[in-house]
Formats: C-alpha cells, structure tokens, sequence
C-alpha cells in the first residue's frame, strides 16, 4: 500500500507541476523563440504585436529563477497531499481485502468485506463475499460428509471386527452362513467406496461417460424386465410405459442404467406391499425424460430440495439396511448432470406417492 500511495504521489506532483507551469513554459519559450518570431513573424504569431511579445519575453526572463522554484513547491505540495487522498480512497478497501483474505487463508470463512467505494471496487468486493460464501459453504458440506462417512463405515466396520472376534474366541463357529454374513458386510463397505468415488469424480468434473448411440426403449425395459422378479417379492405391481417413439440418444449407457436401477431400488424402498410402481420414457421437446413413479410413502414439502444430496433421509430414524446408504439419489442426479441433464422430484405430500425424473437433452452436442 505504501508503495501506491508513493506512485499516486509522484503522478499527480508530476500533473500538477504540468499544469501550474504551463505559463511559465510559455514564456520560456517565447523568451527562446522570440529572436526567429520577430524576425521571420511565423503564420501562428503573425497577429500577436512585437511588443507583445518582447515584454513576455523580459518577464519570463525575470521570473524563471523565482517561479520554477515556487511552481515546484507548489506542485509538490499539492501532488503529495493529492495522490495521498487518491491512494487512500483505493488502499483502504484494497487493504480490507487483503485482511480478509488472510482470514479466509486462515479458514474463517464467514468473514466478508463492506462493498463501499467506487463501482469497480464494490464489484471486487461482491465478488470475494460471493467466493467466501461459497468457500463456507463447501467447507460445511466437507464437514458433514466427513461426519456421514465415518458413521457409515463405522457400524459394518464395527459388525465384521466383533464377529471375527468372536470366531477368534470361539463364541461363534465358523461356519458358512457366518462367513457369509462377514461377506455381505464388506459388498456393503464396497458399494458405499464405489459410490463415493463416483460422487467424488463427478464434484471434480472428472467422471468418465463412455458415450454410445443408446436405444432408451431397449434399455427401460431390459431394467423393468431385472426388477420385476423383486417387486414381485414385495407384492408389488412394476409396470412399463413407453410414451411414443424414443429416438436413440448419446449417452454412457452403464451409467444411464446404474440411474434408472437406483430410482427403481428406491421406489421399491419406500412403496409398501401392494402398491405400484411405474417406469416411463417419453420424449418431450428438448428432453428424453425417464420417470419413476410411485404411490407410496411420499415426501414432504420441505424435503423435496434435499432428496438429491449425499447421506440425506427424510426419515432419520430408518437404518441403513431399510434406507440405503443415502447415495443412490445424489449418484442419479451427478450422472444426469455429467450428461448435461437434469434429475428432479416431485410429491404432493406424505402418503402421496413421488415421481423422480432424469431428463437427458435431445441434443447429440454434449
């Protein structure tokens, strides 16, 4: 800061002197020039009278001495005291920015600057309170996932190191219905790793879609076809529509599958036995929409913006083992988005059935 106001200081001494010497000037050189202007009288002072000019001439030669030495003073004066006030209006807010990114680099990312001062400097400002909320709000949602996983981990982590130990101890035999539970726990620990890294991928932007002419139509009903057996379990009614003719689109198609399995499971998860589920595909003007909908719990209003995100239930006391890991939404929406698409959730209440959609773009440009 010292050093713009040093710069604005010399600037505006060197302004200033300009402007204030600038008669002076004049008279030095009319007093050098006036020889050649009385003689050859050049067009640009043909009109200006000889004694005019001899008597600017004398009094420039009597004040050059004196007026350069107060001109200077002057000039300094009034350039310093200028490009201070000049280098203060800026330095302040630039100084206050300076503080708060130290704060920030300090991980206080709730600190925020005034947006005072000129227009360019109010748009700095809005532009580092907008960085710092979003900075708070990662580090908020880095918090909470580092809390969600550990819990995650935890309890098969805790189940496969108590029941090993009690192989160890001889309170459980080692039989295969046992391992086979060991077993299970770990699919489980390795379901939530991969998807984990998959959210991770694509927070980064950096999740992989291996992009193919996909026949939608084909791939809705292979995916009814794998679940019907399970919503049969369930005294469930799983049915397929296909609404007109589904052009083929560019899309990764495990990915595109691994969406619509997790909207399935989901709906399976949350209608009870004897309800219905329904899958449709259906082209609309810019989109191929695939929806999952189903009459069964329903969600509440004030849930509906947070289905998508990572480790959320609307229903906090459901375990694990009835809720899933809370992955699967946050894993459909993450790969419509990585399409350039969209996943949205609908409900009119609790008890009132929901509707979740992935919308791809017809588009082939992704």
């Amino acid at each position: 800061m010292n050093r713009l106001r040093t710069r604005f200081s010399l600037a505006f001494i060197g302004v200033v002197f300009l402007v204030i010497s600038l008669p002076l000037l004049i008279g030095v050189a009319v007093s050098y020039f006036e020889p050649a202007l009385v003689e050859k009288r050049p067009s640009f002072v043909e009109d200006i009278p000889v004694e005019t000019l001899e008597r600017l001439r004398e009094a420039a030669r009597r004040a050059i001495p004196r007026e350069i030495l107060r001109f200077t003073l002057i000039s300094a004066i009034v350039g310093i005291g200028a490009g201070v006030w000049m280098a203060n209006s800026l330095a302040a807010p630039l100084s206050r920015l300076a503080d708060a990114a130290q704060d920030i680099g300090r991980r206080d990312f709730s600190r925020r600057v005034d947006e005072k001062g000129s227009e360019e400097v109010q748009a700095v400002a809005h532009a580092f309170n907008e960085m710092a909320a979003e900075l708070e709000r990662a580090e908020t949602l880095r918090q909470n996932l580092l809390a969600d996983v550990a819990h995650e981990l935890r309890t098969p982590i805790t189940v496969i190191q108590g029941n090993l130990r009690a192989m160890l101890d001889g309170v459980y035999p080692l039989t295969p219905e046992e391992v086979a539970q060991l077993y299970d726990q770990t699919r489980l620990l390795t379901r939530l790793v991969d998807d984990l890294r998959v959210l991770a991928q694509a927070e980064a932007h950096e999740l992989s879609l291996n992009l193919i002419e996909v026949n939608v139509a084909e791939l809705v009903e292979e995916t009814a076809a794998s679940f019907r057996p399970l919503a049969q379990q369930q005294e469930i009614a799983l049915r397929l529509e296909l609404l007109g003719k589904l052009p083929p689109i560019q899309a990764d198609q495990d990915r595109l599958a691994q969406s619509i399995h997790n909207l399935l499971q989901n709906a399976l998860r949350h209608t009870p036995a004897g309800g219905s589920i329904c899958l449709q595909a259906e082209r609309t003007a810019d989109w191929l929409e695939i929806r999952v909908q189903d009459d069964g719990e329903g969600i509440a209003a004030a849930h509906l913006p947070h289905v998508f995100d990572r480790f959320y239930r609307t229903d906090k006391a459901r375990s694990r083992d009835k809720g899933g890991a809370g992955l699967g939404l946050a894993i459909v929406r993450a790969i419509a988005e990585a399409h350039h698409g969209r996943a949205l959730a609908h409900s009119d209440g609790p008890g009132l059935g929901s509707t979740f959609t992935i919308q791809l773009p017809m588009s082939n440009e992704q």
